[in-house]
């Protein structure tokens, strides 16, 4: 009868250790506890898709800083000259949204794909405090305007006689 009891508070003790593990195992990890500035892009493609040649260049990243300091925008620098970066040069404290505009030289025409390098006081990636931003598209050629009307000339009927 000891041993019945005995190996029924065994499995009872197993059983109940089993349950509590998997109770531990289902609850959610815990969140991401972060330090530092962080930044969040909505999107960090931008596809301008098929445009004219000399259309509106002008694009924006929108971003939040997700940290909890100051983030700092250092610098932004685009892929090549055709690619101009704005970005803001005050702090983003953590919450607040912010900016990056960039311009593409609209009047080359053909496909573009284009970085933007920014640097920044955060601490992520492989580059430490550098993330990149990517325009692409198609600037197709203006078409032709229309010859004008050719200049009037003179005619018999002129009063100069010219």
């Amino acid at each position: 009868m000891m041993k019945k009891i005995f190996s029924l508070f065994v499995l009872l003790a197993f059983f109940g250790g089993f349950v509590f593990a998997q109770n531990d195992a289902q609850q959610a990890p815990a969140e991401k506890q972060t330090t530092g500035p962080e930044m969040t892009f909505e999107a960090t493609e931008i596809d301008y898709g098929e445009i004219e040649q000399g259309a509106d260049p002008l694009r924006i990243f929108h971003f939040t800083n997700t940290g909890n300091e100051p983030l700092q925008i250092k610098h932004a620098k685009g892929s090549c000259g055709c690619t101009v970066p704005k970005w803001p040069k005050e702090p983003t404290f953590p919450g607040e949204s912010g900016t990056i505009e960039v311009r593409y030289d609209t009047k080359r025409v053909g496909k573009f794909h284009k970085r933007v390098t920014i640097t920044t006081n955060e601490g992520v990636g492989e580059d430490g405090n550098q993330r990149v931003l990517n325009i692409k598209g198609l600037v197709n050629k203006k078409a032709e305007e229309p010859a004008g009307v050719p200049e009037s000339s003179p005619s018999i009927l002129s009063p100069n006689g010219q």
